[in-house]
């Protein structure tokens, strides 16, 4: 009789645990969807702060050479105003 009960519950527990492993499976596969969308959405992101990443370096550069030409401009400007002198006031005492 033992074995007849053994029996019975293992088949009763077989049979309660498929629907369980079913509907995990179908969680599992709904989870895995969802983590595939957001990460083609975090590679696609990716992508475009790449993109974004490329185009300001660009401008950095661009803004770089023209921040040189620019102090160079300054300097020349300096070098021709150096060669006059003002003439100096002179303090009197009374």
């Amino acid at each position: 009789m033992t074995r007849k009960n053994t029996w019975a519950r293992l088949a009763v527990a077989v049979v309660l645990s498929v629907p369980l492993t079913a509907c995990n499976d179908t969680k599992t596969q709904q989870e895995n969807e969802q983590l595939k969308a957001h990460v083609a959405e975090l590679q696609k992101e990716n992508g475009q702060l790449g993109n974004d990443l490329e185009t300001m370096t660009a401008a950095r550069d661009a803004l770089t050479k023209e921040n040189e030409t620019l102090k160079a401009e300054i300097k020349a400007r300096k070098t021709k105003r150096s060669g006059a002198k003002a003439a100096s006031r002179k303090r009197r005492r009374s």
